[in-house]
């Protein structure tokens, strides 16, 4: 919540409405009290005038100080609306939650009923109800809470779809929980966060949706007011004494306007998805940072990834990657290789925690990079093209739009370049691929596109996160080759993230191994098959199964599994599923030792 509200106060506008809604709140505490009986005070000698210095919106009918009703008639508002925003929100809540607990076809109604409600218009809706139940305060609440309704309803509904095909959730129904507790101990905890955030958007729209009504003459009713009342019962003279009609009208349209750019700011602060860099992401505390190494590319120096409960899947690693130099990362999935990946590139997400001795690109900070040097001296490949592609738009305008954003460079500059890089990376037809949409390609052709990508600014780092995994041997083969083809023409330093030891002995010119968050092995990648010398690096080499393998003895495996990054104890983390383990192994954890050039391991048994 501290986050949140840092960054709210970045944000102008977010600023600027938390200011006015406070103002609003304040209003509505101090104005009956202080300018209630001056709004009551009925004055014949003053009726119907105009603005004067005794009374600076003129007066009503009787006589009684407008300004001093716009004052008071704040509280009475924000009540209302208050109201209408929470039965409007409450009877959304149940909409929107009940197709998660009713029985199939049930739910099929209650959806149907809510796409019903939302295609009607709001206000139609809002008067219809004001009219049923009763012209009035009441009627009108009512009447904008059920406009109110359908939208809220609607975003419940979308969001507990999402959660409830979670595997959490699944894992309750399988054991039995009730549906009513899945929903208010799953379901409802996780979507909370948007709903509370589109709960302080409505209470803007209700608040002028009241107004409205009142102005209608189907709101609030006289003797009580509110500002859409003085608004209607100041319209008529508004040709003549302009400003009793304006006073109102400028307090509705400032408390919406406050709650609006609140409920905004308030959404946009909680979207997080990545940790910012130069803020979250900083150097470690301990000690000065140590001279850059100018030979790397890419410097890395104590890296850890924390997350809250003490769970860190990334712990003290080092490595650094040349120019022209492929390294491998690899490890059992879990052992944080793809959590360093977005670490370097800044995409850890909420509310993970990274710190560092030195993260270095190019001999600068990460942290200190602007978007535009991050942009274009990194690469990114994922292993799921279709997921790093936006299926809406097409090749050769998301390859642009890394040259237009980044370089500056025109709409027709950008995209004869996407065309050259897709016919770089080997992409047959280049024009014609540049014109279809991600579905249109194969799976191969995509990951050449997401390469391509890459390529169109200056990479001097490309991080490839498991490239290879969604793909058949046959093209996988060919992304290999180009990879490293890609490497010999642009001199780039690759750091390359892969489960499969063979793929990285093939491809790497070194590699470095992980086990639950930290380096335990490095080595040249042409002694993997008979140089590896950690237990663990062997014990991944010796369940690889070559043509030489006998069929009829099951694979060799690893037993045991992996420890959670937040179960790994004060040893080796490795001790529990080897061979060599001693007690000295259970209490004391080993750090990289020197084995001779270019080969380090972190085992006490290891000569």
């Amino acid at each position: 919540m501290t986050s949140l509200m840092g960054r709210l106060r970045r944000n102008v506008p977010g600023a600027a409405g938390a200011v006015i809604v406070a103002a609003m709140a304040v209003l509505a505490v101090i104005g009956p009290i202080m300018w209630g009986a001056e709004a009551e005070r009925i004055d014949a000698a003053a009726i119907l005038q105009g603005a004067s210095p005794g009374h600076p919106l003129g007066t009503d009918n009787l006589g009684r100080d407008l300004l001093a009703r716009v004052l008071v008639a704040g509280r009475y508002s924000l009540l209302l609306a208050l109201a209408a925003t929470l039965i409007g929100a409450l009877a959304g809540l149940v909409l929107g939650t009940l197709p998660s607990v009713l029985p199939r076809r049930a739910a099929r109604l209650v959806a149907g009923t809510v796409n019903a409600l939302v295609a009607f218009p709001g206000l139609l809706l809002a008067m219809f109800t004001a009219v049923v139940t009763g012209l009035g305060a009441r009627g009108a609440v009512l009447g904008i809470g059920a406009a109110i309704a359908p939208g809220f309803a609607r975003l419940t509904q979308n969001l507990a779809a999402t959660v409830a095909g979670s595997d959490y959730v699944s894992a309750a129904r399988m054991l039995g929980v009730p549906r009513s507790r899945i929903l208010t101990r799953h379901v409802l905890p996780n979507i909370a966060e948007p709903l509370i955030l589109h709960l302080t958007q409505a209470l803007g729209s209700a608040l002028l949706g009241l107004a409205g009504l009142s102005f209608l003459g189907l709101g609030v009713q006289p003797p009580d007011f509110d500002w859409g009342r003085l608004l209607f019962d100041g319209f008529p003279r508004i040709y003549v004494t302009p400003e009793v009609a304006l006073g109102p009208a400028a307090a509705i349209a400032l408390a919406g306007i406050g709650f609006n750019l609140l409920g905004d700011a308030l959404a946009k602060a909680a979207a997080r998805t990545a940790v910012p860099r130069g803020r979250a992401v900083a150097p470690a505390p301990s000690g000065p940072p140590p001279e850059p190494d100018p030979e790397a590319v890419l410097e890395v120096r104590d890296l850890t990834v924390t997350f809250p409960g003490g769970a860190s899947p990334v712990r003290n690693l080092s490595l650094t990657v040349a120019p022209g130099e492929i390294v491998g990362l690899v490890g059992e999935s879990g052992s944080g290789k793809s959590m360093t990946a977005a670490a370097i590139g800044g995409l850890v997400p909420y509310p993970g925690v990274v710190t560092y001795a030195a993260l270095r690109l190019g001999g600068k900070d990460v942290a200190a990079l602007s978007d535009k040097e991050l942009g274009t001296t990194l690469a990114m490949v994922f292993q799921d093209p279709l997921a790093a592609l936006n299926p809406a738009l097409k090749i050769g305008g998301q390859l642009a739009e890394v040259a237009i954003v980044h370089e500056g460079a025109t709409r027709e500059q950008a995209r004869r370049r996407a065309v050259d890089r897709l016919a770089q990376v080997h992409l047959p037809g280049p024009e014609k691929r540049a014109a279809q949409h991600p579905h249109e390609l194969s799976g191969g052709m995509r990951q050449r596109a997401v390469i391509a990508m890459g390529l169109m600014g200056t990479p001097r780092l490309i991080v490839a996160d498991e490239p290879t995994t969604a793909l058949d041997v046959t093209v996988q083969q060919q992304i290999l080759k180009l990879l490293r083809e890609v490497v010999e023409e642009t001199g780039a330093a690759t750091l390359f993230i892969s489960h499969d030891i063979a793929v990285v002995g093939e491809l790497c010119d070194r590699v470095v191994v992980m086990y639950a968050g930290r380096v335990v092995e490095e080595l040249p990648a042409d002694r993997l098959a008979d140089g590896a010398a950690h237990p663990y690096t062997k014990a991944l080499i010796a369940s690889l199964p070559d043509l030489d393998t006998d069929r009829d003895t099951p694979l060799a495996g690893i037993p045991g599994t992996q420890p959670a990054p937040a179960d790994v104890g004060p040893g080796c983390a490795f001790a529990p599923r080897c061979e060599l383990a001693t007690a000295r192994c259970a209490s004391e954890r080993p750090e990289l030792a020197d084995l001779g050039p270019g080969r380090r391991a972190a085992c006490w048994e290891v000569k």
